[in-house]
């Protein structure tokens, strides 16, 4: 007779089975969430490798473009590394 207590699931078992099955949706659920994080990440990381090119690419282009709009900037620059020459060459 005590054989036949054990079969018959108790009200602590059946709590016991339930709560093991929540935890098994919720494990499943955690995976799947921490899976597309990782998969976001790697995006990311794409991501931010293009806007460093990108960056870069319109760094060039605004320095061209200021150099052509500002020549008298970059005579300035010329002079005065050339005029810093002589006064080296004079000491």
């Amino acid at each position: 007779m005590i054989n036949n207590a054990n079969k018959v699931p108790t009200n602590a078992t059946q709590t016991k089975e339930r709560l093991y099955a929540q935890l098994a949706v919720s494990t499943g659920r955690m995976s799947r969430a921490i899976s597309q994080t990782a998969n976001m990440c790697e995006q990311l990381q794409v991501d931010l490798h293009a806007m460093r090119i990108l960056a870069g690419l319109d760094a060039a282009k605004f320095m061209t473009i200021a150099a052509q709009l500002n020549p008298e900037d970059a005579s300035e620059e010329g002079n005065q590394s050339t005029s810093s020459e002589k006064e080296k060459g004079m000491k």
